[in-house]
């Protein structure tokens, strides 16, 4: 079910850019003013369009609330030409959009019916920073509800949902450092939620900065993904709330193996060392 509703919201989103293109055509440059042209504003605009309104002037009056301060912007924005083909294109898109968007609640409606009865497991998941509700439903309609017995450890989880980098080496020498392709459903959910936590103040956040310095940002989402996907294995075989470790936890690693790797080279010269720390 997952799938179709990923289908429908990818659909949608390529309707969108198919009315952005259409009004380009006719010279019409709504996006530049608006933030999102399927906004409550944008589509009233578009709606007078597709019936044959081309004043500037009448289609700026349709904006709302904060949208009304750009009134002048949006009359440079609506001076076009829409020809009779393009109104007709808008008017069909439009339709299309909203049948896609009844269907996306009516699928989202049907999926949290039948998650319901797991309310603490979806709970569970969604306190992982950079997984909503929708994606921790997603992650329960795919890997079930039994995990343990659906996959013997996070390792068995990350490598079915193709999450785990491969290491296939011949001679010393590494062939491949590319992830399996796995549950393209749930590995390109993850990947996504793995991005939104780039900035993040958090343990993720910092994994995700630390990896993409090194290797980029593809390979910061995909680790980032994996360790989310660990976590929630952990948190639903053990029903615990996800507690982060904290922005600063590799920095604390670092500085431990510092001190650490001190501490033997002078125990190693003969000497007895004591650490405490500087209050």
């Amino acid at each position: 079910m997952f799938g179709i509703v990923e289908a429908s919201l990818k659909e949608r989103a390529r309707q969108h850019n198919r009315i952005q293109k259409v009004l380009e055509g006719a010279n019409i440059k709504l996006g530049s003013v608006v933030s999102d042209i399927m906004g409550v504003s944008s589509r009233d605009m578009l709606h007078a369009i597709a019936e044959g309104e081309d004043d500037p002037e009448k289609l700026a009056n349709f904006a709302r609330r904060t949208m009304k301060k750009k009134k002048d912007e949006l009359e440079l924005a609506l001076q076009g030409y829409v020809n009779p083909h393009q109104r007709l294109m808008i008017k069909t898109i439009l339709t299309h959009i909203d049948f896609l968007s009844e269907q996306i609640i009516l699928l989202d409606q049907e999926v949290a019916k039948r998650v319901t009865p797991f309310h603490d497991d979806v709970e569970r998941l969604d306190s992982i920073p950079g997984i909503a509700t929708r994606m921790a439903e997603q992650i329960i309609a795919e890997i079930g509800t039994e995990v343990k017995k659906q996959f013997p450890s996070a390792a068995h989880l990350c490598s079915w949902a193709g999450l785990v980098p491969g290491h296939n080496e011949s001679a010393g020498k590494r062939k491949s450092a590319k992830a399996k392709n796995g549950n393209k459903y749930l590995k390109s959910a993850l990947v996504e939620a793995a991005h939104s936590v780039a900035a993040s103040k958090n343990y993720l956040g910092a994994m995700y900065r630390r990896t993409a310095a090194r290797k980029g940002k593809k390979r910061a989402a995909i680790n980032v993904a994996h360790a989310m996907l660990r976590t929630a294995f952990y948190l639903l075989t053990r029903n615990e709330m996800y507690v982060d470790l904290g922005e600063d936890y590799f920095d604390k690693q670092k500085q431990q193996s510092i001190v650490k790797y001190a501490v033997r080279r002078l125990e190693n010269l003969g000497y007895s060392v004591t650490i405490s720390e500087v209050s």
